[in-house]
C-alpha cells in the first residue's frame, strides 16, 4: 500500500530551494556586475598597449591586462563550469550530498569575503589580475558542483520542485540588472559599489547556508529522502539477485551501464535544454546588447558610458556606449524579468507534457529569434540590412525570447528526473545540469560567429 506524502507546510521546502537557486547565481552575477571595478584596477602606464594611434587621447589606451581581461575571464569561467558539472554527474554518488552543497557554499562565501577585503587592499595590476582569475576559477568550479547537486536533490522531489531553483536563478539575474541600473543612476564610486556587491553576495550565501541546514529537518523533504534510500536498497538487492558474481564484483561497469541507461531515458530532454541555452546565449548578449535605439535622442534615455555584463551567461562581459538606459532596461532588465516569469510559470502550468513532441519542436523554433535580432538595429554591422527599425520590434522580440527561454528550459529540467526510476532521479538531475552548462558553453562559443554574421 502506497504511503501518501506529507504536506510541504508553509511551502518551506519550496522556499528553501528558491533561496538555494538564488544563491547559486546571485553571487556570480554581482561579481560580473563589478567588472568595471576589476578593469579599473588593471590600469598601468608601464603596460599600455600602444597599438592605437599616439595622437589619440590618453583615455583610449588600455593596459594589456585590461584589454585581455574579458577574454581570459570567459575562459577561466567556462572551462571549470563545464568540467566540474561533468565530474559532478559521474562522481555525485561517491561524495555525500551535504559535503558537496555545504562545502561549495562555504568556499564561495570565503572567496567573496576575500574579494571584499581586497577592495581595500592596494595591489599591483599583475598580481591583482592573477588573483582575480584564480577566484573566477574557484567560484565557477564550486558553483557548478552546487548547481548540479541542487538539481539532483530536486530530482528526488515532485517535478514542480525544480521550478523554485530555476525561478531563483532567474531572479538572480533580475537583481543584478537592477543593481547595475542603480549604480549608473547613483554615480557611486567604483570601489564603493563593488564593496557593496561583494558584501551583499556574502549575505545571500549565508542565508543559503542557513536554509540548507534547515532543509533536512522538514518532514516533507525527509519523506522523499527516505523513500529514495529505500529505493536504492531495493535496487541493490535486485541487482545482486539478477546479476552474475563477476558482474557484481565490477562496480565500475555497473555505474557506467547505469549512466548510459539513464541517459537513454532522458536524452531528448537533455539535448532540448542544451539547445535552448545554446540559442539564448548565442544571441544574448552578443547581438542584443549591441542594438541601438532608433527613437531616443542621446539624452532621452539618459546618456552614459558604462560597462554592462550579461546575467544569464555567467562568464561573458561587454564594453559599450549606448543611449544610457536603453540597453540596461530594454535588453538586460527586460530579459531577466521575462525569463524569471517564464521559469516561475511552471509552478502553475506544465504544458506541453514530458512525452509531447510539442516541447522539442517549440525549442527548435526558437532558432528563429536569431535572424529576427540580427535584423534589428544592431551596430556596428557589415553584412545584413536593418529590417526592424522601430524599438518596439526589439522589445517585442525580447519579451517572447526571454519568456520562452525561461519556460521551456524550466520544463525540461522539471521533466528530466521524472523520466527515470526514483533511485535514478538524482543522477538524472545531475546529467540535466551538465547539459544545461554545455548549452551555455556552446552558446558562448557560437556567439562570436553569430555576431560576425551581422
Amino acid at each position: 500500500m502506497a504511503v501518501s506524502s506529507p504536506r510541504d507546510k508553509y511551502f518551506g521546502v519550496w522556499l528553501i530551494f528558491f533561496m538555494l537557486g538564488l544563491g547559486t547565481l546571485l553571487p556570480w552575477n554581482f561579481f560580473m556586475t563589478a567588472t568595471m571595478y576589476f578593469t579599473s584596477r588593471l590600469k598601468d602606464s608601464s603596460l599600455v598597449d600602444y597599438s592605437a594611434n599616439q595622437t589619440e587621447a590618453e583615455g583610449e589606451h588600455r593596459s594589456i591586462l585590461e584589454a585581455k581581461f574579458n577574454n581570459v575571464m570567459t575562459l577561466c569561467a567556462m572551462l571549470p563550469l563545464l568540467l566540474c558539472t561533468c565530474l559532478n554527474s559521474f562522481l555525485h554518488s561517491l561524495i555525500p550530498q551535504r559535503l558537496r552543497v555545504m562545502g561549495s557554499l562555504l568556499i564561495i562565501m570565503f572567496v567573496f569575503m576575500a574579494t571584499a577585503v581586497l577592495v581595500k587592499v592596494p595591489l599591483e595590476p599583475l598580481p591583482f589580475f592573477c588573483v582575480t582569475m584564480v577566484k573566477i576559477i574557484i567560484i565557477n568550479s564550486f558553483g557548478a558542483i552546487l548547481q548540479g547537486s541542487l538539481f539532483g536533490m530536486a530530482g528526488l522531489l515532485p517535478a514542480s520542485y525544480t521550478t523554485p531553483i530555476m525561478s531563483g536563478q532567474g531572479l538572480a539575474g533580475t537583481f543584478a540588472a537592477f543593481a547595475m541600473i542603480c549604480a549608473i543612476a547613483s554615480g557611486s564610486e567604483l570601489h564603493d559599489a563593488a564593496f557593496g556587491y561583494f558584501i551583499t553576495a556574502c549575505v545571500v550565501i549565508l542565508l543559503s547556508v542557513l536554509s540548507y541546514i534547515l532543509l533536512p529537518k522538514l518532514e516533507f523533504f525527509q519523506f522523499y529522502q527516505q523513500r529514495n534510500q529505500r529505493a536504492e536498497e531495493e535496487n541493490s538487492v535486485n541487482l545482486m539477485n539478477s546479476e552474475s558474481k563477476a558482474e557484481a564484483a565490477d562496480p565500475n561497469t555497473q555505474q557506467d551501464v547505469s549512466m548510459i541507461k539513464i541517459f537513454k531515458k532522458i536524452w531528448l530532454l537533455a539535448l532540448s535544454v542544451c539547445f535552448t541555452f545554446t540559442v539564448t546565449i548565442g544571441t544574448f548578449p552578443a547581438i542584443t546588447a549591441d542594438t541601438r535605439s532608433t527613437l531616443a535622442d542621446r539624452g532621452s534615455w539618459a546618456s552614459s558610458s558604462f560597462h554592462l555584463v550579461s546575467d544569464e551567461i555567467r562568464f561573458k562581459t561587454l564594453l559599450f556606449t549606448s543611449e544610457g538606459y536603453f540597453i540596461p532596461v530594454s535588453c538586460f532588465l527586460l530579459f531577466n524579468l521575462c525569463d524569471w516569469a517564464g521559469r516561475s510559470l511552471t509552478a502553475a502550468c506544465m504544458w506541453p507534457g514530458k512525452d509531447s513532441l510539442v516541447l522539442p519542436v517549440s525549442i527548435v523554433c526558437r532558432l528563429g529569434f536569431l535572424p529576427l535580432f540580427m535584423l534589428c538595429n544592431v551596430q556596428p554591422r557589415l553584412h545584413l540590412p536593418v529590417f526592424f527599425h522601430h524599438d518596439g520590434w526589439f522589445i517585442f522580440f525580447m519579451i517572447l525570447f526571454a519568456f520562452s527561454n525561461g519556460y521551456l528550459a524550466s520544463l525540461c529540467m522539471c521533466f528530466g528526473p521524472k523520466n527515470v526510476l526514483p533511485h535514478e532521479a538524482e543522477t538524472a538531475g545531475a546529467i540535466m545540469a551538465f547539459f544545461l552548462s554545455l548549452g551555455l558553453a556552446l552558446g558562448a562559443a557560437l556567439s562570436f560567429l553569430f555576431r560576425a554574421l551581422v
